[in-house]
């Protein structure tokens, strides 16, 4: 019949028009989903947190890794200079501590005058290291994946150059630190990582001992080093714009 098939023409007509009339006013709440999304994946130029965890050292009052373990502890600033490459400053603060009598080693009381009677010292006390450190990511690391391949949990590989102080043995060195980590973006602006350092110094009086067998040394050879597993919890701040050369 072709009234009826008119009708029925004119009646699915109708609902299209009710259906399209319904979803207009969705747009801009379509449009303000999509802003809030892209806003989500905007990249950032530096992280700023604080890192908590243990440290050792090796010296004459302890050669044992891990062995004196004592608590350490700071602040961390991370430039992101893309999603593989940053470079981290640190400054931290870390327990220096041991004793000749707990060594196998001997320490004679003067070592240019050798005798039966072993040294006692003890050594208790405080390491400052200001260290800047290039870091690079195996994996892009970001949240959201995207075309650009972004992981959020990522390992890398660290060495850089430090300033030490301890005020043991009352000595200012430099120090050069080398190591790894792993970084896991918990949310798009928040970053967890376990990070290990060690670091070799130029100075062989970080516990205040210097030379107890009276040879002298060169470069890092018999020197005092030590080193730090920390784990870190960073934020990311300063956004870049995505639009323009420049940063905003």
């Amino acid at each position: 019949n072709p009234y009826t098939s008119t009708v029925r023409h004119i009646f699915h007509m109708n609902r299209l028009h009710r259906f399209i009339a319904c979803l207009f006013p969705l747009l801009p709440a379509l449009g303000l989903t999509m802003a809030a999304t892209a806003q989500e994946e905007v990249e950032y130029r530096r992280e700023i947190g604080a890192a908590a965890g243990v440290s050792f050292s090796l010296t004459d009052v302890n050669s044992v890794w891990y062995g004196n373990t004592n608590f350490s502890g700071g602040a961390v600033v991370r430039f992101l200079l893309n999603p593989r490459m940053a470079v981290k400053t640190s400054l931290t603060y870390a327990r220096l501590s041991g004793a000749t009598s707990g060594m196998k080693d001997f320490f004679p009381v003067d070592p240019d005058r050798p005798g039966m009677e072993q040294l006692k010292f003890k050594a208790d006390g405080g390491i400052v290291d200001l260290s800047a450190v290039y870091e690079l990511n195996f994996l892009p690391y970001g949240y959201t994946q995207g075309y650009q391949g972004y992981k959020r949990f990522v390992p890398y590989i660290q060495m850089g150059l430090g300033l030490t102080y301890a005020d043991a043995g009352k000595v200012f060195t430099m120090n050069v630190p080398i190591g790894a980590g792993l970084k896991y973006k918990i949310a798009p602006r928040l970053n967890l990582g376990l990070d290990w350092l060690f670091h070799l110094t130029l100075s062989d009086k970080l516990e205040g001992l210097e030379a107890p067998l009276g040879i002298k040394s060169s470069g890092f050879r018999n020197k005092d080093h030590y080193g730090m597993t920390l784990l870190t919890l960073t934020y990311d701040i300063s956004p870049r714009c995505p639009t323009c050369n420049r940063d905003e």
